[in-house]
């Protein structure tokens, strides 16, 4: 079977399923975004049957500027759609991919006869509303309606839809899809991120070994508020128990970040993404994990970056909503999970400093989030399931 998988981001996770799919005798190519500033997987080339792809220039997507955003990632769907008619695959499988841009490529498929399946990570129309009460999006006015549409429509068009939470299916039954949607969660991988020494080389590079650390690692949006970050740290400091916070990330959130620090005489250091195999060392560093989810993002958003940190045998620390997918995960792997909200820094602060007074808590910590990955991620069963979908997607088509 000859895939095309597009992953936007270019996550660790939907490389390692290329990857298996090859493994599995299929002929796979593996697109990415490269206006897309985050944290990558491992996009190297190993496998027989596998092929990495990019579209993009380079250009960075300008987020804030929603009406030269609405043209950029139009065109990236143009180049996305040039790139399926080159490839000329039996199934497309797409993921993490701008309402414009989707819809864009939804067409091309139409036009071009090639099966595809929504790999459906967020749901763009939900945040949209939220963000449009809260005053971040209203500026957009009707240009909101119409990707939250958008959405929708490409949503129809799908030949399947995988989800990541149940949660999803309401918003499908709304929409007329449920019928064709499975509920897949998101994994990590467990081979490529996993647990290494508190002092390591990389902590040793940066000047961390012996300082107590409090790590956030992952793409980070001004929607996420990034200013809690730093204000956990400075209630730690007046809890008694100061400690260095180290958030690496490469997008707006960084200068908010600095001006934000230096204001409450924070101890910051910010650092730009990190090579995907070094990622294990970076975890490794931090003696608390933080995964911080806005509240509009409740049960349509599972932030990835969590997995990630439970791979790496941490304790994690969550500020999102409760109802998140991934606040379940925390809860049960032992972890603390508080609201989102400047009224929640005092109690989240106090979780902190226990876990960092208590070596023997936090390694416990540690190594039921790590137990916890390897039960909840394994990848043959998740692979096998993708196959079964593509597989039943190519041959209902008459491509």
């Amino acid at each position: 079977m000859r895939i095309l998988v597009h992953d936007y981001s270019g996550h660790p996770f939907q490389a390692q399923l290329s990857r298996e799919l090859a493994r599995r005798g299929h002929d796979v190519a593996h697109s990415t975004c490269t206006a897309y500033v985050s944290g990558k997987g491992n996009l190297a080339p190993s496998a027989d049957g596998l092929r990495f792809l990019t579209i993009g220039d380079g250009t960075r997507l300008r987020k804030q500027a929603y009406f030269h955003r609405l043209h950029q990632e139009t065109r990236l769907g143009l180049e996305l759609a040039r790139q399926v008619r080159r490839e000329n695959p039996d199934v497309a499988l797409l993921s993490n991919l701008p309402v414009p841009a989707l819809v864009v490529t939804a067409a091309a498929l139409h036009r071009l006869r090639v099966p595809w399946v929504l790999w459906h990570q967020d749901v763009t129309a939900v945040a949209l509303r939220s963000f449009a009460a809260a005053g971040v999006a209203r500026s957009m006015g009707l240009a909101a309606k119409v990707i939250g549409a958008g959405e929708k429509w490409a949503a129809r068009r799908a030949s399947a839809i995988v989800v990541i939470a149940d949660s999803f299916v309401r918003v499908h039954e709304g929409w007329g899809t449920a019928d064709k949607v499975s509920v897949i969660p998101n994994w990590a991988p467990l081979d490529e991120i996993v647990p290494v020494p508190r002092a390591n080389a990389w902590s040793g590079e940066h000047g961390l070994d012996g300082v107590r650390t409090v790590l956030y690692s992952g793409t980070l949006g001004l929607k996420h508020n990034p200013a809690l970050l730093v204000r956990l740290a400075e209630r730690l400091r007046d809890q008694g128990a100061p400690v260095r916070l180290v958030v690496v990330n490469d997008g707006p959130a960084v200068p908010v970040l600095r001006e934000t620090a230096a204001a409450r005489g924070v101890d910051l250091t910010l650092l730009p993404f990190q090579p995907y195999e070094r990622l294990p060392e970076v975890l490794g560093t931090g003696d608390v994990l933080v995964v911080l989810l806005g509240p509009d993002a409740g049960q349509f958003s599972v932030p990835s970056k969590t997995l990630s940190y439970l791979c790496a045998g941490r304790p994690v620390l969550g500020l999102m909503p409760g109802d998140n997918l991934a606040a379940r995960l925390l809860r049960e792997a032992g972890s603390a999970v508080f609201a989102p909200e400047e009224s929640a820094l005092d109690d989240a602060a106090a979780w902190v400093r226990q876990v960092l007074a208590d070596p023997a808590r936090a390694e416990e910590l540690g190594k039921e989030s790590r137990a916890l990955a390897e039960r909840e991620f394994a990848l043959e069963g998740c692979v096998t399931r993708f196959e079964d979908i593509l597989w039943s997607v190519s041959r209902g088509s008459a491509h």
